[in-house]
């Protein structure tokens, strides 16, 4: 073989741009048949892909970003701009993440790499689920191995009809043959499509109910049941809107009203005031009447805690601790001066709680 041409490409490479220079042969032999046929370096493709203009490098950092930690097109986009000084367009990216999705599910595929990961697996736990990204989409049913935690494919259907499904079952029992292993257990939600698909291909395997599902499915009446009761607690709490605009016209007032504002000739001695550091103030009966709200509001649009935890429950016990927060409050005031700023505020109150004629 002799070097016949040269093939300059410009790539680049999380270390830098990079001008590859590929040195083409073919046989020197006029009659040899190779002698038409030129050859590229058999590193080129270790370097980079034909045509591509980034290296395997910045070809699996996208796909890592992309896949692994989630992160979007531009955000992708920013990051190889910033850090790399690499721009690349929209287009290309979504056709380097396609790329990565190919060859990542080839290697998914690969029956050797699967015989070596199931070598000291004795049984297999499959379970099979649908997953439908946006309504009036396909459905895409996924088939997993859980010892493992291996998605083995995924295949969207257009109407799961029993014979669709099953078809898919079919096609696992053919993985578990040809790395000769026993399926021992069968999870899912139990629609009658996987029920009856699982119970023909899959006969004396046990078929068990999702734990996830089967949960979701007892906490729907008590779920309910709590929905009804976030409601009802929602409309005894009220009033904090109307609480905070009284707060604030009254603090504005108190603004309007204070010497500083009205007096020109005290703006040299608050000044002077100001520059000598002296103890902080104590927050002012109005600014903790604004955090209470503030945190009420927080209680009442709380939704997070599940089946386990219903949200109506946390927000029955976060208002208790309100309730008890003012109660203590109000029990340090006893005894004081019976004139009370809280007499022109609106309140808001739970059925639960109760007022003694000095909290008024």
């Amino acid at each position: 073989m002799s070097i016949c041409d040269h093939r300059y490409r410009h790539l680049h490479t999380l270390e830098g741009p990079v001008e590859l220079v590929c040195k083409l042969n073919h046989c020197p032999d006029p009659d040899c048949p190779g002698h038409a046929k030129t050859k590229s370096p058999e590193i080129e493709p270790s370097i980079a892909p034909p045509h591509w203009a980034i290296g395997w490098d910045v070809f699996c950092w996208i796909g890592h970003r992309r896949f692994s930690r989630h992160w979007a097109i531009p955000q992708i986009q920013g990051e190889l701009l910033d850090a790399y000084r690499i721009k690349l367009s929209d287009d290309a990216l979504s056709q380097y993440t396609h790329r990565y999705q190919a060859i990542l599910a080839a290697r998914q595929h690969d029956p050797k790499a699967l015989q070596r990961q199931y070598a000291a697996v004795d049984e297999l736990i499959l379970t099979i689920d649908g997953l439908q990204p946006e309504k009036g989409h396909e459905t895409l049913y996924v088939v997993r191995e859980l010892t493992q935690k291996r998605v083995w494919f995924a295949e969207a259907l257009i109407s799961a009809t029993a014979a669709e499904v099953q078809r898919l079952i079919a096609k696992a029992k053919e993985w578990a043959q040809s790395l000769d292993k026993k399926v021992g257990l069968w999870i899912s939600d139990k629609q009658d499509a996987f029920v009856t698909g699982i119970a023909a291909e899959f006969p004396g395997v046990p078929h068990r109910y999702c734990d996830n599902h089967f949960l979701r499915d007892v906490a729907k009446p008590v779920l309910e049941a709590d929905s009804h009761a976030k409601v009802q607690m929602r409309r005894k709490v009220r009033g904090l809107r109307t609480i905070e605009q009284a707060v604030l016209k009254r603090q504005r007032a108190a603004v309007e009203d204070s010497p500083a504002t009205t007096a020109p000739e005290a703006t040299l001695t608050v000044t002077a005031e100001l520059a000598s550091p002296g103890p902080p103030a104590a927050d002012s009966a109005c600014d903790v009447v604004l955090d209470y709200c503030s945190a009420v509001r927080g209680i009442l649009n709380d939704d997070q805690g599940g089946p386990l935890h219903p949200p109506g429950l946390r927000m029955a016990d976060a208002l208790d601790e309100v309730r008890d927060s003012i109660q203590r409050n109000l029990d340090e005031k006893k005894g004081g001066s019976k004139k009370s700023n809280w007499a022109a505020w609106p309140t808001a109150s739970t059925a639960a709680w109760t007022r003694s004629e000095t909290s008024k």
